[in-house]
């Protein structure tokens, strides 16, 4: 907080006095809420510049390439760290000891399975249904099922739902893959951990066992992990805009869900895939970076640079090296595609303009390259975000309800026609 004050003249005189306030990092924030009073709104299209909220969560700064969540950098928790760790400092605001690890652990590993009327809200879709549409679907129908816990005034069903979400996603999203390829759903094994058990139910069928190399176990970790929370995108804000109704969490996730699948949001590492498709291989790459440097070519480059880091994701450097163990262990280095992914990363590390524009490689990048390297289809690739990313949504739906709060309720600036008689239907 700060006693400063931001002045606004209207018309050279009427001024109007606005709070500032400063947070623990990054930009102070002059405080719009009583321009209403005096007759004015703010207009600030996509909200590139206004707070919508207080959070203690997570802190970015894209200039320097800083990523905390609760105050850790994402590096030492991406090295030193695990993803229900992480999760349980996001819920709960800081590091568990280890039998609040524990417990923690145990709670999630036995909310794993869904009840059986999900599969079967499942087994409903169009077999070819889209993975990404089954699981709106079904997250919002978990409201119908889970009702038990939903009093949203209530702490302990808030944990409750917290916990089933968490523990659940991984679930459903496997069941919607084996549905989407037309193989017998896998339930989960409360023997393996939380990344294994989704590669499990993802890969293991009612004839053979899935046998999972300890290193394609950790790198899906890491993937949740990194992608657990990204402070108010547009997705986490959709989450705390539908919660400031009172909805429920379930149809406050899904709504999360439902903006993630924008292709502007939570599709570019299956967008890295169709570029490198499109490029086809080596012998075409020199072609297609003089098209990205083309202004005037409407081909970009996949994968590189980032809307909020102007300098290198953080993420990326945990997960080129993740990268780079996955391709080791499953033999593909000399797989032409990835072999046509590691020399665009070179030339994009090396090549002034790009060095110049600060279009290095981002965790979408990297992520992309290892789901394909795993064997998981594009089409699943928005789920696993959805799966890490719940964490961080119901983190902020938390946060927002225990605080008060009111409704969002955004304004316009109207540029539609001025009252108008109404003209009767026969003389029109």
């Amino acid at each position: 907080m700060s006693d400063r004050k931001a002045t606004i003249l209207i018309d050279g005189e009427h001024p109007i006095e606005l709070p500032i306030h400063k947070g623990t990092l990054g930009q102070d924030v002059i405080d719009v809420g009583t321009l209403g009073n005096h007759g004015y709104f703010t207009y600030d299209p996509s909200f590139t510049a206004t707070a919508s909220c207080r959070s203690e969560i997570t802190y970015i700064d894209g200039n320097k390439g800083v990523l905390l969540h609760r105050g850790y950098p994402i590096e030492e928790l991406a090295e030193k760290s695990d993803y229900i760790e992480l999760c349980y400092l996001l819920l709960e605001g800081s590091l568990p000891t280890a039998d609040q690890k524990s417990s923690f652990e145990h709670d999630i590993k036995y909310h794993t399975m869904v009840n059986r009327s999900l599969e079967q809200f499942i087994s409903g879709f169009r077999w070819d249904a889209h993975p990404m549409s089954m699981v709106c679907g079904v997250v919002g129908a978990m409201s119908s099922i889970y009702h038990d816990s939903l009093d949203i005034t209530n702490q302990e069903h808030r944990k409750i739902s917290a916990h089933r979400l968490i523990a659940k996603m991984p679930t459903i999203a496997a069941m919607c893959y084996k549905h989407f390829i037309g193989q017998p759903y896998i339930y989960p094994d409360n023997k393996l951990g939380y990344s294994e058990n989704f590669l499990h139910m993802m890969f293991g069928t009612p004839c053979e066992k899935y046998e999972c190399h300890p290193a394609l176990a950790q790198a899906m970790d890491k993937i949740f992990l990194l992608h657990a929370d990204h402070e108010q995108n547009a997705s986490t804000s959709t989450v705390r805009l539908a919660g400031s109704s009172g909805a429920n969490p379930f149809a406050c996730i899904a709504a999360g869900v439902a903006a993630l699948w924008g292709p502007a949001h939570g599709g570019a590492n299956e967008a890295v895939l169709s570029m490198l498709d499109e490029i086809g291989s080596e012998e075409n790459i020199n072609e297609y970076i003089k098209k990205a440097k083309d202004k005037n070519d409407p081909f970009r480059l996949m994968g590189f640079g980032h809307r909020v880091y102007k300098n290198y994701d953080p993420r990326a450097t945990v997960m080129k090296l993740t990268c780079d163990e996955v391709l080791e262990v499953l033999e593909l280095e000399n797989d032409p595609l990835f072999k046509l992914a590691k020399k665009l990363e070179k030339i994009a590390l090396e090549d002034d303009y790009f060095v110049e524009k600060k279009l290095y490689p981002n965790v979408d990048f990297y992520s992309g390259i290892i789901l394909k390297a795993l064997g998981i289809p594009t089409e699943m690739f928005t789920v696993i975000f959805a799966t890490g990313r719940t964490v961080g949504w119901i983190s902020h739906w938390n946060e927002m309800i225990t605080n008060p709060y009111r409704i969002g309720r955004p304004r316009q600036l109207y540029t539609g026609a001025d009252v108008r008689a109404f003209v009767p239907l026969n003389e029109r």
